[in-house]
C-alpha cells in the first residue's frame, strides 16, 4: 500500500497536468491533423513486406519478383523502411509510434466489432456505443471530437474531413455538427473556384464505374490539399481506404503500393504545413488506423468480430508537444484515447468534458512551453 504522502503527491501531480492539458495556452500545437489508413495491419506497418504473401497463390501478387525487388529486405526495420519510408525516417524518429506488439507495445480496439464504423466511432468519439456495430449509413447519434472542438469559438469554421469511404458524412453526422466532409465522390465545395479545383471535380465525377461510392486515396488527398491551402483549418481529418480494399480484394502487392502512397502522401501533407506560416511549428500530426487484420495465409484479407488480430492498431503522434521517443515499447493503449489525444495536443480535456471518453495515451503529448 501506498503511503499517504505519496498518493498526495500523485494527486497533486495529476491535478497540474489536467489543468495545464485543459489550457490551450499551455500548448505549442494550434493545429491537428488526423490521418486515418484504413485496415492497415500493424505487422505490415511494423515489419514491412510479409514473405508468406509474396506470391500468387496466397497474397494474389501479379509479379512478385518485381514485388520482392521493391518491399523485400532482409530485416524488418529494413522492410518496414522500404515500405513507409517517411513514416519511419521523419514521423518515427521526431516523434513517437506504438502498437509493436513484438515489442509488447500493444493497441487494442475495445468496441469487438472490428469493422470500419464502429472504429472510426470510437477514435473519433472516445468511447464505444453498442449501437453502432456494422458499417450501415445511419447518423452517428454520438459527438465525435470534431464536433466538440467545432463548438467552441476559436474552431467555429475551422474543422473538415476528407475522405474517400463514403460513410463518413453519417459517422461525423455533417448535418447535425457542421463539420463539412467531403466523403467519397462528392465534389470539393467550399474553396474559391480554380482550374485546380474544376479539374479535381470534374475527374471526381467522371471516375466511378456504378455502383461505386468509395473514391481512390488520391482523389481525397488532392481535395484535403487544395482545401487546406485555401481555408487554412485548425482541425482536419484526412481517410485513405485503399489499403483495406486492396486487403478484402485478396491483392497484397496493391495493398503495400497503396501503403506507399499513403506515406509518400503524408511527406507531402507535412512539407506542405512545414512551408506554410499558419501551421509551421505549431501543428500536430497524428497516424492512425480503424482496426486491424488476420494472419497470413488467409485471415490477412479480413476483419471483424470472429476473425483473431483484428482487435489490434497502431497509433503515431509527431508535433511541437509530443515528445520525441520514436518506437515505443512495453506500452499499452486503447482506441478509445485517440479522441483525448488529441484534442490534449491542442490543450485540451476531452476527457473531463466526456467522462466516459478515454484518458490521452500517456506520454503522447507534454503540457506546458
Amino acid at each position: 500500500m501506498r503511503s499517504l504522502p505519496l498518493v498526495a503527491a500523485l494527486v497533486a501531480a495529476v491535478t497540474v497536468t489536467a489543468v495545464a492539458a485543459d489550457d490551450p495556452k499551455q500548448a505549442k500545437t494550434e493545429n491537428v491533423i488526423v490521418v486515418m489508413l484504413d485496415g492497415l495491419r500493424w505487422q505490415d506497418l511494423f515489419t514491412g513486406a510479409d514473405e508468406a504473401l509474396l506470391d500468387k497463390a496466397r497474397g494474389g501478387v501479379a509479379d512478385a519478383a518485381a514485388v520482392k525487388k521493391r518491399f523485400w529486405r532482409d530485416t524488418p526495420e529494413e522492410r518496414r523502411a522500404a515500405l513507409m519510408p517517411f513514416f519511419w525516417g521523419t514521423i518515427a524518429k521526431e516523434g513517437q509510434v506504438h502498437g509493436n506488439k513484438l515489442k509488447k507495445s500493444v493497441g487494442r480496439v475495445t468496441n469487438t466489432y472490428n469493422v470500419s464504423y464502429p472504429g472510426y466511432s470510437e477514435v473519433l468519439c472516445g468511447f464505444v456505443d453498442p449501437v453502432i456495430y456494422t458499417n450501415a449509413k445511419f447518423p452517428n447519434r454520438n459527438e465525435t471530437v470534431l464536433e466538440w472542438l467545432h463548438k467552441k469559438p476559436e474552431f467555429e469554421g475551422k474543422v473538415a474531413a476528407f475522405t474517400s469511404w463514403e460513410v463518413f458524412p453519417y459517422i461525423i453526422n455533417d448535418k447535425r455538427s457542421g463539420v463539412p466532409v467531403n466523403g467519397g465522390y462528392a465534389p470539393l465545395k467550399g474553396v474559391p473556384d480554380s482550374p485546380e479545383v474544376r479539374l479535381l471535380n470534374q475527374l471526381t465525377a467522371e471516375t466511378p464505374l456504378a455502383g461505386e461510392e468509395t473514391r481512390y486515396d488520391a482523389f481525397t488527398f488532392r481535395a484535403a490539399m487544395l482545401y487546406l491551402k485555401a481555408k487554412k483549418p485548425r482541425v482536419a481529418f484526412i481517410s485513405f481506404d485503399e489499403t483495406d480494399a486492396q486487403g478484402h480484394a485478396g491483392r497484397y502487392d496493391r495493398l503495400l503500393h497503396g501503403a506507399h502512397k499513403n506515406d509518400a502522401f503524408l511527406k507531402e501533407l507535412w512539407e506542405t504545413v512545414q512551408s506554410l506560416p499558419e501551421y509551421k511549428g505549431k501543428t500536430t500530426l497524428i497516424v492512425t488506423t480503424d482496426h486491424g487484420r488476420g494472419d497470413a495465409p488467409v485471415e490477412w484479407k479480413n476483419h471483424g468480430a470472429k476473425v483473431a488480430g483484428a482487435e489490434f492498431f497502431w497509433f503515431a503522434i509527431l508535433g511541437p508537444d509530443t515528445p520525441a521517443l520514436g518506437e515505443m515499447t512495453d506500452t499499452e493503449f486503447t482506441q478509445t484515447q485517440v479522441a483525448a489525444t488529441a484534442a490534449a495536443a491542442l490543450g485540451y480535456d476531452y476527457a473531463a468534458a466526456v467522462p466516459k471518453a478515454g484518458k490521452p495515451i500517456a506520454g503522447a503529448v507534454k503540457a506546458g512551453p
